[in-house]
């Protein structure tokens, strides 16, 4: 099968509006190359075990991919993505150079090639993400998480996921239960297991998430903790948890704060990132509405996470 790839050069405070723009063209999901990223892990000694400087421009800003497939509706696909990259600045958003460009990528050489980017990665104080194809020796005390998030998914290296994890390494505990809203490639509800939680129910709308998480779930053996559902929380989950993890974006996590209360157990916690720093303030007074507490505000390059409670709790 033969994919258009759909690459977009912007700055790191347009990824989450250029990665929606890809999204309203009908991509499954986005690939995102941002040095940022790079840089921001470099500075912290439990992030990397190491990095090929070589691949480090920061002069490029960050780059957003996405993959469509061959069809009669693809010129006008490509002219939507322009259209709407080229509207984003009247949002007020800076999104640097805003160029478009494409190329023919052939299934199988995609499959191949990007693997050579990524490596085994520690991304918190005990969890390790590693390459299903990589070896790698875990140190005392490491986790490890095997991968392969296939082209439609981030490879676990991302500001927003890393936070997510140092939560959820402070947080879960034995007979826990975790629920992972928009799982995809199923790194959180996997990090969940590994951590000790007895029971994780990750849900996501996306098909290919969903199919994606279960191998994922397998590779870990961790399928007799973890379900993955496809749709939505709302529908899907018909009990509590005591932690629920969203690594979405800030408008959907304001949706979600109207009914969450009526998913968590008394003292749990709503852990949610995929936050544009500017609008964790909006975010913050939106949960404070719906009637939780902000226990705990964190900050990685562009982004934030939000760890909240049931007020009163």
């Amino acid at each position: 099968m033969k994919w258009i790839e759909v690459s977009i050069k912007t700055t790191t405070g347009a990824i989450e509006a250029v990665a929606n723009v890809l999204y309203e063209a009908g991509v499954s999901g986005v690939v995102i190359e941002d040095p940022h990223d790079i840089i921001l892990a470099n500075n912290d000694e439990n992030a990397w075990d190491y990095i090929d400087e070589s691949l480090i421009n920061l002069e490029e800003g960050a780059i957003v991919k996405g993959y469509i497939p061959e069809s009669s509706d693809l010129i006008d696909k490509i002219d939507l993505v322009k259209q709407l990259v080229a509207a984003l600045p009247q949002f007020g958003l800076n999104i640097g150079a805003g160029e478009v460009s494409t190329v023919e990528v052939n299934e199988q050489d995609w499959d191949t090639s990007w693997k050579k980017y990524y490596k085994p990665t520690k991304i918190g104080n005990r969890i390790v993400i590693k390459p299903v194809w990589e070896e790698y020796e875990p140190k005392q005390d490491e986790i490890i998480v095997k991968m392969d998030p296939g082209m439609a998914f981030g490879t676990g290296t991302h500001e927003t996921t890393i936070m997510c994890v140092r939560q959820l390494e402070q947080h879960v505990s034995e007979k826990c239960t975790v629920f992972d809203i928009g799982c995809g490639s199923g790194i959180l509800s996997i990090v969940a297991a590994k951590l000790g939680a007895e029971k994780v129910i990750g849900v996501d709308y996306d098909e290919v998430a969903v199919n994606v998480a279960g191998k994922n779930i397998k590779e870990n053996n961790v399928d007799d903790i973890v379900e993955i559902k496809h749709g939505n929380l709302m529908d899907m989950v018909m009990e509590k948890a005591n932690i629920i993890v969203a690594n979405i974006t800030a408008d959907i996590i304001m949706l979600l704060s109207k009914d969450i209360k009526r998913f968590l157990n008394s003292c749990g916690l709503f852990i949610t990132s995929g936050i544009i720093i500017d609008k964790t303030k909006e975010v913050e007074e939106n949960l404070i509405a719906n009637g939780l507490e902000v226990v705990k505000v964190e900050t990685m390059g562009e982004w934030s996470t939000i760890v909240s409670k049931i007020k009163g709790e």
